[in-house]
């Protein structure tokens, strides 16, 4: 496939065309995956996750500047779980990142998964592998944060980075909800807030209450650059310690597994959907269980020994 062969020379506009392939998704999508899997492998993934507004892109904009300093090729992928015609989060990346636009050695691509067939797992995934097949070094993956975003998150990244901001409450909310469980760095961003010593206080209280000792933490102004070596110091520790331990290709098998069913049950669901359309005895099932007459478990028995 002439688009493949583009995109190993890493042509940037080979890229950008790879890339709405894959979003479209179908058989042609498919073949490019198939064609440029063997060529992966050589990226390391970095995801970016926290609620909105903690400054993820900006701090993303200020790692990427400072691994360019350091000579590495870099992917970005910033994905919008709502929307691909956000006028939020997608332009403002956008905006945020546009000093990096130019470089031929950094590639930006935001991306909405709102009508991709295989939702947010299968659109990042596979923008990713173009992006590894491509001779891309490092990529960061971003997300919205929201939902069950840290977690997808977590299941296609090297190395996690949670980012928070003082005074918001949501660190402790993060607390609450096992998100701590996810990070393998955690940002403290906007350092410069009032509250920043106590929330940092709060955070290592936290971590301090668990088993094992907790991810590192570090406090960064992205907007102003501050902390961002020492970010970038915390995050090679990391990959260092997977590899020197075996846990990267442990990691990387894990998540691989993860993805599997996550794309397997995807398109399951997208078949079934397909198959029961208009179909008159799924309304005659929908309207047993809405009556009573049948419980919901036997309903899905009864539909899957149908569709099966």
């Amino acid at each position: 496939m002439e688009l493949a062969k583009g995109v190993r020379a890493g042509d940037k506009l080979a890229l950008a065309r790879a890339l709405s392939v894959v979003e479209r998704g179908g058989e042609v999508a498919e073949q490019l995956v198939r064609d440029l899997y063997p060529d992966c492998g050589g990226a390391y993934t970095i995801g970016v996750t926290g609620p909105p507004g903690v400054g993820k892109s900006t701090l993303i904009g200020a790692l990427v500047k400072h691994v360019r300093e350091l000579g590495r090729s870099v992917g970005v992928v910033s994905v919008d779980p709502s929307s691909p015609f956000s006028k939020g989060a997608l332009l403002g990346d956008r905006i945020r990142l546009s000093e990096h636009f130019l470089d031929p050695e950094v590639f930006i691509r935001s991306m909405g998964t709102r009508g991709h067939p295989g939702g947010l797992a299968e659109a990042t995934l596979e923008a990713l592998l173009v992006l590894d097949a491509g001779g891309r070094e490092l990529l960061f993956v971003e997300t919205a944060g929201v939902g069950q975003s840290e977690v997808a998150v977590a299941g296609i990244a090297d190395t996690v980075v949670l980012v928070l901001m003082p005074g918001s409450g949501d660190s402790v909310q993060a607390l609450k909800a096992g998100v701590m469980e996810i990070p393998d760095v955690i940002v403290l961003n906007k350092s410069d807030h009032t509250s920043a010593a106590a929330t940092l206080a709060e955070l290592r209280q936290a971590l301090s209450l668990g088993a094992e000792e907790g991810p590192p933490i570090v406090s960064t102004q992205a907007a102003e650059g501050t902390g961002i070596d020492l970010l970038w110091q915390a995050i090679e520790q990391h990959r260092a310690a997977l590899e020197q331990s075996g846990g990267l290709a442990l990691r990387r098998r894990e998540n691989l597994r993860r993805e599997l069913l996550d794309l397997a049950a995807s398109r399951m669901r997208r078949e079934l959907e397909q198959a029961s359309a208009d179909d008159p005895e799924l309304d005659e099932l929908i309207d047993a269980v809405a009556e009573k007459r049948l419980d919901p478990l036997s309903a899905v028995r009864a539909l899957r020994a149908r569709l099966g």
